[in-house]
């Protein structure tokens, strides 16, 4: 693994710093967090607290981190054990990641963009302009990406994976089948989602995933841009009538990350185990979630929603991803502004991904 990536952004560490001393303050209030007890056979066991935002009945939680969890607990012998608490009963979502640098959680799942300005480096995974042929191919892209950029900006936990919801696309009440269909077209997005539908023509409309329907029920919006799962899960198939395939547009990175003091409190055999039961569950099951699940949407959408499902040609999606390039440029000059290696970093991404899409097409 590469040395990592240059100095952490002063300004990043001071806001990080600040809040982090805020949440330690409520520490007090939380017991439990590492806690030790005994085994059957008289060892210590270590017992984490998991905070997360996503509802107790998502597959996040019932396919990933409870059977991941018991593996931990079945390969330690009973040693390490994690509880979770979703649906942000420890942390709201965009505070889960200093949560666990101070304590308030163990260990904890949650999104980087949702702290966006803390996490540079990782934004190129989010990068639009950059082809995914599905969440298994962005997983592992971003996974052995990070694993060979190593950036500072995420040593100060222990990282146990990464994994994404793979490309993002457009459901909308108007057919959308190539830019000048876009201009103007009032659609739901946030953050880099919205800057990259204005460079395209749309007009962003900032609001939650909750809104979403009710917004489109109602034509405050014609559209949306996500992963196909909403359709299903937030039931948007049912104020949508097209869907226009954009896997270059959309890309959101999850982690999985311990606090580092716990982390390095553990028995070496038992930080073994840990990191052993993590890979194979990045590879057996994170890879691939969102998969399962925009599989589920889209035959949910079609089947009996009837929703059209549109493919830009070949030149349209050229055209696409020339016009998000200075989204790009923009990231490699900011990088290059911190002192990190910005076209490399990128180039890195691209190549990772181009290899990936033909292993995992």
């Amino acid at each position: 693994m590469k040395k990592g990536l240059g100095k952490s952004i002063n300004l990043k560490l001071f806001r990080r710093g600040i809040l982090v001393a805020l949440l330690s303050l409520s520490v007090v209030f939380i017991s439990g967090c590492g806690q030790t007890t005994k085994t059957a056979t008289n060892e210590p066991v270590v017992e984490l607290k998991l905070a997360h935002f996503f509802p107790a009945t998502h597959p996040a939680e019932t396919d990933l981190i409870q059977p991941w969890g018991q593996a931990i607990e079945d390969a330690t012998d009973g040693r390490v054990k994690i509880t979770s608490y979703p649906a942000q009963t420890l942390s709201q979502a965009d505070a889960v990641y200093d949560g666990v640098i101070s304590g308030i959680s163990d260990v904890g799942l949650s999104c980087f963009s949702y702290t966006r300005g803390s996490f540079p480096v990782l934004e190129v995974f989010e990068l639009p302009g950059i082809t995914y042929a599905n969440s298994k191919v962005a997983s592992k892209v971003a996974w052995e990406g990070i694993k060979q950029l190593n950036p500072q900006e995420v040593q100060d936990t222990k990282l146990l994976m990464v994994f994404t919801t793979g490309p993002g696309d457009l459901y909308t009440k108007v057919p959308v089948r190539g830019l000048d269909d876009l201009q103007g077209l009032e659609l739901r997005a946030t953050g880099l989602s919205a800057k990259t539908l204005e460079v395209l023509g749309a007009t962003p409309v900032a609001m939650a995933q909750s809104e979403a329907y009710e917004s489109l029920a109602k034509g405050v919006v014609k559209g949306n841009l996500g992963p196909v799962e909403v359709l299903e899960g937030w039931k948007q198939a049912e104020v949508t009538e097209y869907l226009t395939m954009t896997p270059f547009l959309y890309n959101t990175l999850f982690f999985i990350t311990m606090n580092l003091d716990q982390w390095n409190a553990l028995d070496p055999q038992d930080q073994a185990a840990v990191e052993s039961v993590s890979e194979k569950f990045f590879e057996e099951t994170a890879m691939d979630l969102w998969d399962k699940q925009n599989e589920s949407a889209l035959k949910y959408a079609v089947d009996e929603k009837g929703m059209e499902v549109i493919n830009l040609t070949q030149e349209e999606q050229d055209k696409w991803i020339s016009l998000v390039k200075p989204i790009q440029d923009e990231y490699v000059a900011q990088m290059n502004k911190n002192g990190q290696p910005g076209q490399e970093i990128l180039d890195l991404v691209k190549n990772l991904s181009e290899q990936y899409n033909k292993e995992y097409q």
